[in-house]
């Protein structure tokens, strides 16, 4: 993994906006975001973010086209992102990062089962988080 030393000076950018979001941010909203930085087109924002995807840094979600920081410590000596889970909130948009070690050796064991084999898998799961939930009881 590479380390934030070795981030150009987008990729810094980028990351920095998406560690004190909210919530999570689309390309576009990032580039709105940068445009006082120096960022002109989305192919800046689309380049740093598949960097700092591969890189371990960012997570993309797929039912919402938008990105997070990743929230494991940097180091990845115990984080492992071949298999990683959210929880968004639909009502307050939070997401929770969720690895678990054991259960991506399980599901390793489940797919594997079948003779595929599986690179990465990004798990979502829609609903409400604790705080909205004990707002509507």
């Amino acid at each position: 993994m590479a380390a934030r030393l070795t981030l150009t000076k987008n990729q810094q950018k980028v990351l920095e906006k998406l560690e004190v979001a909210t919530g999570p941010l689309s390309a576009y909203t990032l580039l709105d975001q940068l445009r006082d930085e120096g960022f002109r087109a989305p192919l800046q924002v689309y380049r740093a973010l598949e960097a700092l995807m591969k890189d371990g840094f960012v997570h993309r979600l797929e039912s919402l086209n938008a990105f997070v920081a990743c929230s494991e410590p940097h180091d990845h000596s115990h984080h492992n992102h071949r298999m990683t889970a959210f929880a968004i909130c639909d009502t307050c948009g939070q997401v929770t990062e969720i690895s678990d070690e054991t259960i991506g050796k399980q599901l390793d064991h489940w797919v594997g089962s079948t003779g595929f084999v599986a690179k990465k898998a990004v798990i979502e799961f829609r609903g409400t988080c604790a705080k909205c939930a004990a707002i509507a009881a």
